[in-house]
């Protein structure tokens, strides 16, 4: 099992380590001055002193109360084994508990909403970037669409060679990105010094109390400034804690805070609106240069989000939250280095599909925000229930502060509601498309779980009957996967009954999902045997791990079973699903998109990384 980086890190590592993620971790909230001050100017309509000041002190307690307070004072203290983010506290909490259908509900929706933002992410960075064309080269700005596509097209066609590489540069690169913001953050506010003032709450107080219903609707293009704050979070796991809080605090959040009172600064001394206000803190000259530096840190944002997308998909398919998609290891060097085909594509398509479609960041503006704020909002919920359950906190204090955040994330969710009609509804329903997917395949699952393990048949009735009834037993050994502990395998039963053999030595195997990311390799294997020649086997994997049944059988035979594992014979089932004939089975809706995906799933075999050449498929019916 990796150890956590937060753990026991001497000085230079933990700095490597925080170096390292700041090209992983900060890529989205650090791209977000690009678009987010245009985009609150737009909503204001107004460009008086007081908006100025308002907006640019909502921006900087945004940040403070959000990321600082919220996620990396809260959220990050709370952690399942040293991983982060919303499925793995749903885990962590489901245990405490059995049958916690709402823990698993906000959980898994929430991850569900953070891929309906996360398709909208690399469009409106890259667009937002690029727009910069149209103030450096105005010429050039019809080339802006076609750029963004081609670099989106590129970006995702790189992904099948992986990120390990490329993933050296991404923190050297983030680096000189963040300085180069202070930089220009400092230069805007040498000729406006009293933005400073901002930095005081009251001015955001005061706007929101006399700005009437337009400062609520304010705060939906406000939340655009911490819509990368999950990210610190869910990639804990990826660093340790203390790198990510250590980057944030000395690099990220001053840069972005300087930046954004720079581009008000400017604002009040007088400049132009029109446009990217971002380069408008650049001097003509350089402006070319920085949009050469924008885009690369747009695309290091929008690897972040598709890097993302990969492990939180391995993350519930090994849950059972999602259908076995092909899960190929681009890196021997690191765990995280992994590339999902199916997802690489859907998400290339809709999100140059969106890109194409709104034409313009401003445009995406408008319907980005609106599930990162739900999933926040879900978040906190959750870290209310960690705060009384494993922190054993008193209610009320708990209530006191989970409610804070609470009254927070819900005002920016009911802001950012107000975009549904703009294409709000787009990452909303991507979402749903995504939770529609894991729902069906979740109760497909335990619905063909319950049915298999009906009527278990235990071993020793079962190899009496084999010896009545005089089936051969043959040289070698099978492997026979099973749901069913200390039971007889159903796949057993019917190659029996077709084929009428059976080797002479039998391994029934199970394979158990833990809700801790890691499984100790002390504590994988649970191995007896139960008949003369029949091993019953337990192997226990984190949910950040994938089974390797060849290696499981190595160690298998480290354990005093006495096979060969390259002499072994595996045989899974390939299940067709049909209706019960009692009509108490799943309902249509759920069993005929679930007999979809399963057919479309990758074998399991193949997701186990069994030796083609050593497996045996049985068909078998399964009613549900």
């Amino acid at each position: 099992m990796p150890e956590t980086p937060a753990n026991g890190l001497k000085k230079p590592a933990l700095l490597a380590a925080g170096a390292g993620a700041l090209g992983v971790v900060f890529g989205d909230i650090g791209t977000s001055p690009l678009y987010t001050f245009k985009t609150v100017l737009d909503i204001t309509g107004g460009h008086t002193p007081q908006t100025i000041m308002g907006v640019i002190s909502l921006l900087i307690w945004t940040l403070v109360i959000v990321t600082s307070v919220k996620y990396a004072g809260f959220a990050m203290r709370i952690d399942n084994d040293g991983e982060g983010g919303i499925l793995a506290l749903m885990a962590l909490l489901g245990v405490k508990r059995h049958k916690r259908p709402l823990i698993v509900a906000a959980g898994s929706f929430g991850a569900a909403l953070i891929y309906g933002d996360g398709a909208i992410t690399p469009a409106i960075s890259v667009l937002s970037a690029l727009e910069g064309l149209n103030i450096a080269t105005p010429s050039l700005q019809h080339d802006v669409l076609p750029l963004t596509v081609l670099i989106l097209l590129a970006l995702f066609a790189l992904q099948p060679m992986g990120t390990a590489r490329i993933g050296r540069a991404f923190g050297p690169i983030m680096a000189v990105w963040f300085l180069t913001m202070a930089v220009l953050g400092l230069w805007g506010i040498v000729k406006h010094p009293g933005i400073l003032w901002a930095l005081n709450p009251y001015y955001a107080l005061r706007y929101l109390m006399h700005g009437g219903s337009g400062a609520f609707l304010v705060l939906g293009g406000v939340f655009l400034c911490v819509t990368g704050a999950e990210a610190l979070y869910a990639d804990m796991g990826h660093f340790g804690a203390g790198p990510v809080k250590l980057a944030w605090s000395a690099l990220v959040f001053p840069s972005l805070v300087l930046n954004y009172a720079g581009q008000g600064a400017i604002v009040l001394a007088g400049a132009s609106t029109q446009g990217n206000i971002f380069y408008r803190l650049c001097p003509a000259s350089l402006t070319l240069p920085l949009i050469v530096l924008s885009t690369a840190a747009t695309i290091i944002a929008s690897q972040s989000i598709i890097t993302g997308a990969f492990s939180m998909t391995r993350q519930a398919i090994q849950l059972g939250w999602m259908t076995r998609f092909k899960v190929s290891q681009t890196s021997e060097q690191g765990y995280g280095q992994i590339y999902v085909g199916a997802v690489n594509w859907l998400l290339m398509l809709v999100t140059i599909g969106l890109a194409l479609g709104f034409r313009k960041s401003d445009n995406l503006a408008a319907a980005y925000g609106i599930a990162v704020s739900a999933t926040m909002l879900m978040t906190t919920m959750l870290l209310f229930i960690a705060m009384r359950e494993i922190w054993k906190w008193r209610t009320v204090v708990c209530v006191a502060v989970a409610g804070v955040f609470f009254i927070v994330d819900a005002s920016f969710f009911a802001s950012n509601m107000m975009k549904l009609p703009d294409g709000g509804y787009v990452p909303l329903l991507l979402a749903a498309v995504v939770y529609g997917v894991m729902y069906v395949w979740h109760r497909g699952i335990l619905a063909v779980a319950a049915r298999v393990s009906e009527d278990p048949l235990p071993v020793d009735v079962f190899l009496d009957d084999l010896a009545h009834a005089g089936v051969a037993r043959v040289p070698g050994t099978a492997v026979f996967l099973t749901r069913a502990k200390a039971t007889t395998p159903q796949v057993m039963q019917w190659y029996v009954k077709h084929s009428k053999s059976l080797h002479k030595r039998v391994l029934a195997v199970k394979l158990e999902i833990a809700s801790v990311p890691w499984v100790a390799a002390r504590d994988r294997l649970s191995l007896a045997e139960i008949a003369p020649n029949f091993w019953s086997v337990t192997a226990a994997y984190g949910f950040m791990e994938r089974p390797d049944m060849p290696a499981l059988m190595a160690q298998i035979a480290t354990h005093g079973c006495p096979i060969h594992p390259d002499e072994l014979t595996y045989f899974a089932g390939i299940e067709k699903i049909v209706p019960r004939e009692d009509g108490n089975g799943l309902p249509r809706w759920i069993r005929v998109p679930f007999t979809m995906l399963l057919r479309n799933s990758t074998r399991v075999t193949d997701y186990l990384r069994i030796p083609a050449n050593q497996v045996v498929d049985i068909g078998r019916q399964i009613s549900i």
